[in-house]
């Protein structure tokens, strides 16, 4: 009798734990979102304008396409709240189709930030030539066509676990390699300057920290939040097929 009463409640009771502990990341998790869009949003919503409404439209390009992404990820944000708080899931599909901002859009722009800085300081000339904005113009659509179609490739292999992992893995890899050679061939630009500059000199050593400082920020940045955004989607992905 104490046997089968036994065998009868430890699963009701791993039942309760399971469901404890699940809603406490639930929890946690909309609590990310809304820091993530009460803060994010209005930052990255003032740099757009920012952008927008100065005079360096052209130099500050992909930082404004690097924004509109990061818009991006707050919608994803947003739509989970929303679905938390209302109870409807309908909107789940556009969330989806949004994770490839944060995983595709996202780490491109960063790429063509370093791969801008890389130019200007190792190969200034040219950088000097595809300097215009027609140059900047290409990129940016170009980008955007590869970031819209990895949007769609997210709804279409979103069941396919084992794809949609190894993808962007490759993904992530081969973006985090170009900016650590853009970071290391600016470091050693850098290291080539000599002790003793003056004038011009000393300007330009100036400018290549600079870049140098962005990259590694930008490689850094990217580092941290790619992972943490990468398990957020294959949970978030392993929950809706989950039985």
């Amino acid at each position: 009798m104490n046997n089968s009463t036994l065998n009868f409640t430890a699963p009701e009771t791993s039942t309760n734990s399971t469901i404890q502990s699940t809603g406490l990341v639930g929890s946690l998790d909309i609590c990310i979102h809304i820091i993530n869009f009460l803060f994010g949003l209005p930052t990255q919503s003032y740099v757009v304008w920012l952008i927008i409404t100065g005079s360096r439209v052209a130099s500050g390009l992909f930082n404004l396409n690097l924004s509109v992404c990061e818009i991006g990820n707050c919608l994803i944000s947003f739509i989970s709240i929303f679905n938390y708080c209302t109870g409807f899931s309908y909107l789940t599909t556009l969330s989806v189709f949004l994770i490839g901002l944060g995983v595709t859009g996202r780490p491109l722009f960063q790429c063509l930030i370093c791969v801008e800085r890389y130019l200007a300081v190792v190969h200034p000339v040219t950088f000097l030539k595809y300097k215009p904005l027609r140059y900047r113009v290409i990129c940016c659509t170009v980008a955007w066509i590869i970031t819209l179609g990895c949007c769609l490739c997210c709804i279409y292999t979103i069941s396919l676990l084992y794809i949609y992992v190894c993808f962007y893995s490759i993904q992530f890899l081969l973006f985090l390699s170009i900016q650590l050679f853009c970071c290391m061939a600016v470091l050693g630009a850098l290291k080539q300057s000599g002790p003793g500059e003056r004038g011009r000199e000393r300007e330009e050593n100036h400018m290549k920290r600079e870049a140098f400082y962005l990259i590694l920020i930008t490689t850094v940045g990217m580092i941290i939040f790619f992972p943490v955004l990468y398990l957020h989607c294959v949970g978030k992905i392993s929950c809706l097929f989950s039985p």
